[in-house]
């Protein structure tokens, strides 16, 4: 069923491969619309979208500024925290926004990784303490005990006075 029929093959938009069953293969030019999503412009080897080409060749090409992020005080401070630049003095005032975003990207890891090893300290710690505190026969129900009877006394203590 499929060996009788008439095949198609797109090669590039605009250009059909049609061969038929025993017959020689032709490449024929059909008018084919291109498919492109519509919210997304169509660019031409000059990088200009095609809605916003300008209209005379006078108009003249729209080029893009490669650095054209101005880093602010906390920007600055990363750039330096991650090695990009080596004083404040050698940072320049516009710098590309993917620099930024790698310096802010590699900030965040230093970070992450200083909370991970405070953490592990602070295991550490709790862990020791822990120690101290079962070689001095101190406990958690130890103190909650001392504390509610401490309270019962102060209570006590507190209806005695009321009571004169």
């Amino acid at each position: 069923m499929l060996a009788a029929a008439e095949s198609l093959l797109r090669l590039r938009p605009g250009l059909i491969l049609r061969s038929a069953p025993g017959a020689a293969r032709e490449a024929t030019r059909w008018p084919v619309a291109p498919i492109w999503p519509r919210h997304l412009p169509r660019c031409s080897s000059g990088g200009v979208p095609s809605e916003s080409r300008p209209q005379s060749p006078a108009a003249g090409k729209v080029h893009r500024v490669p650095a054209e992020h101005k880093p602010s005080q906390f920007d600055k401070k990363i750039l330096l925290w991650t090695g990009r630049f080596k004083a404040m003095e050698d940072i320049p005032p516009r710098i590309p926004p993917e620099m930024i975003d790698a310096a802010r990207n590699k900030a965040r890891v230093k970070a992450c990784y200083i909370m991970i090893g405070l953490t592990i300290i602070a295991c550490f710690a709790v862990i020791a303490s822990a120690k101290r505190a079962v070689e001095r026969h101190e406990s958690l129900t130890s103190w909650n005990l001392a504390k509610k009877a401490k309270w019962r006394e102060e209570a006590a203590l507190a209806a005695q006075a009321k009571a004169k």
